[in-house]
């Protein structure tokens, strides 16, 4: 099978491949992120849980140590391998891709001195799907909007699917309330991360979101906003979508 022309945004590859190892700085310009990744590693971890049975066909459990494993998990747009690194410790079978060398170089290196195995790559979605590779778990954490066609790209993120899979993604919604704080607060007034990561404009609406996701097979079982708390300095699952939101989604068993 061909690639499918890349949806990657070169404008975004360039500034994201520039961090280094700012990726791993918790005080640097990945702070935001560092500090909302507890939040999306639970949504993660118990959404797979509950999906997915254990090798023996009971239940999955939570307190184990390793609670996802022998579940084959895609992560798109790594970056770093923030995320990926966490779920690797949990027991999932990482793959890891981004099309910056740069940045595999960095989470690789990351990933090697902390004794964790991930299989990083440096390629597209559209390319790891041409090779014909399915996972049992598709990412796309903080992904869609940076891309130059949304539509397409979750196309070939949901192929990549397995029968009886799940597909996640997180992003920004496209409202004036998101504009104010992802924009103007979070870039040019507390300076999170820098001007210019994100283009308002290119926020994904829950609905659009759902739509493109189910026009692929799947369904969207579960959709949550995440919101900042401001007098402890954390994040947290919340009905308020106006934001960030995180989406969980289901392939039906063939």
């Amino acid at each position: 099978m061909s690639p499918r022309a890349s949806t990657v945004d070169e404008t975004d590859l360039a500034k994201f491949a520039r961090l280094g190892d700012e990726w791993w700085d918790q005080g640097g310009s990945m702070a935001a992120l560092h500090k909302m990744n507890p939040v999306r590693i639970a949504f993660l971890r118990d959404e797979m849980i509950r999906h997915f049975p254990a090798a023996d066909g009971g239940l999955r459990d939570a307190t184990k140590a390793r609670p996802l494993a022998g579940l084959s998990v895609l992560d798109i747009g790594c970056g770093g391998g923030i995320l990926s690194e966490p779920l690797a410790r949990l027991g999932a079978s990482m793959t890891s891709i981004d099309p910056s060398p740069d940045n595999i170089a960095v989470a690789a290196r990351h990933a090697e001195e902390a004794g964790v195995a991930i299989d990083y790559r440096a390629t597209t979605a559209e390319a790891l799907l041409a090779s014909g590779a399915t996972f049992d778990v598709v990412l796309a954490m903080e992904v869609v909007e940076h891309v130059t066609d949304v539509k397409a790209f979750l196309g070939t993120c949901c192929q990549m699917v397995k029968p009886g899979g799940m597909f996640f993604a997180a992003t920004l919604n496209r409202t004036l309330k998101s504009f104010a704080l992802a924009i103007v607060g979070a870039e040019y007034v507390l300076r999170w991360v820098a001007k210019g990561t994100h283009q308002w404009e290119k926020f994904v609406k829950p609905d659009e979101l759902r739509d493109a996701v189910e026009a692929n097979g799947l369904w969207v079982r579960r959709e949550t906003g995440v919101v900042y708390n401001p007098l402890t300095g954390g994040w947290r699952t919340s009905g308020d979508m106006d934001v960030n939101y995180m989406i969980a989604a289901d392939r039906a068993d063939a």
